[in-house]
């Protein structure tokens, strides 16, 4: 029996190294996070914005998204809204252009992808110099009336980058949306604030951003994988520039709620965060440790955090380990991940039903094991861009 507990014991350990970096980045998160975001400073200066639309086959609900970005507040200089009907096969361009967008369209049948089509944008725009920063909104969104001009005023101020809150759009519509609009609480409003409260670089989320054209010229966008916006944000803090996070405004996607759907967008997330894992934690090690860029420890404590429900499940095996340690260790990250998820619900604006729906959690997290295969293949160095079907 010896041996027995010997691979036990090593098991115990093992688990605390892989989950004790994402425990530590979890206790800082939730502790910034509840203290009250930062306001930006009030300036009078006018920053020409472009807000690009990247779309493939959004025919349902692009129209929807332009009426609501030409609803916004005006800000101070003039503005562009662009949508990149990129490889679409119905009428997207067409129903763009009639409610009111200007549309650029690609055709690349090998370079697919929403990175590919942002990096045609950007560098058009560059060519073009009439704007000074790009925002960047899905096809599928609805966004706050105040989302440009507190973009601009942020960019006015000096920002690099910017990102604003992101949620889903109606989550009452499915158990699903609900539950997702939870962890995007907790993954897109309270871990930014509590990276804005420490200093950090607050990361893209993908939906809701943007960046100075000055910035785009020191830091080209050559993000390609299916996860572009966290490779773009480490190439981001590796050229010392930081995203502030928006806290005063927000936009609101929407998410699927077919079964279909939820997989194919969770693998993508999920699979190509683990290929953004295997292929720069190595580098980000070596850069803290030896070349002393201390800036890129948050992004590294980011990925060495594991999506919460893994997180979740290795903690619970730990906690069945016949060790006092490893009871006590994975019963405080257990308690803190618990205390993060309501945390985020109360700073993000949830009520006592996104308390209710987190009932749910033992099954997502058997979802998501079944789900293991299909995220292992999106993990991939060459793992295609698939489109959500939203259902």
């Amino acid at each position: 029996m010896l041996w027995f507990s010997l691979m036990l014991a090593i098991l115990a350990i093992g688990l605390v190294a892989i989950t004790l970096p994402g425990t530590l980045a979890l206790l800082f998160w939730t502790i910034g996070g509840l203290f009250p975001a930062r306001r930006l400073p009030i300036t009078d200066k006018a920053v020409p914005l472009a807000v690009i639309v990247p779309a493939h086959n959004e025919s349902a609900s692009i129209a929807t998204t332009v009426r609501h970005l030409q609803a916004c507040e005006s800000p101070r200089a003039p503005w562009r809204l662009i949508v990149i009907a990129d490889n679409c096969t119905d009428d997207t361009a067409e129903q763009a252009r009639r409610a009111g967008a200007e549309v650029w369209e690609r055709t690349d049948e090998q370079l697919r992808g929403k990175g590919y089509a942002l990096a045609m944008a950007f560098t058009r725009l560059a060519h073009e110099a009439a704007q000074q920063a790009v925002l960047v909104v899905d096809a599928d969104t609805v966004v706050d009336r105040q989302f440009l001009v507190i973009s601009e005023q942020a960019f006015a101020s000096g920002a690099d980058a910017v990102q604003c809150r992101y949620t889903v759009n109606q989550p009452e519509r499915s158990m699903r949306s609900r539950l997702m609009n939870v962890a995007l609480m907790a993954f897109n409003v309270l871990r930014m604030r509590g990276r804005a409260f420490w200093g950090s670089s607050v990361g893209i989320a993908g939906n809701g951003w943007g960046v100075t054209m000055t910035t785009l010229q020191t830091v080209p966008y050559t993000a390609r994988s299916v996860v572009e916006d966290l490779e773009y944000h480490l190439a981001l803090v590796r050229a010392g520039k930081r995203v502030i996070f928006l806290a005063e405004t927000a936009v609101y996607g929407d998410m699927p709620t077919g079964g279909h759907g939820a997989k194919t967008q969770r693998a993508r997330w999920e699979g190509g965060r683990f290929r953004m894992m295997r292929e720069f934690i190595p580098t980000l090690i070596y850069a803290v440790i030896r070349d002393k860029q201390h800036a890129l420890l948050e992004p590294l404590l980011e990925l060495l955090l594991l999506p919460l429900a893994w997180h979740t499940m290795l903690l619970l095996i730990l906690l069945l380990l016949p060790f006092s340690f490893a009871f006590y260790y994975a019963l405080f990250a257990l308690l803190l991940v618990a205390f993060h998820v309501l945390a985020g619900i109360m700073v993000g604006g949830g009520n006592w039903r996104d308390v209710l729906i987190l009932a749910l959690v033992p099954f997502y997290i058997l979802w998501k094991l079944a789900l293991l295969p299909r995220v292992l293949q999106t993990a991939r160095k060459k793992a295609a861009w698939i489109r959500t079907e939203r259902g």
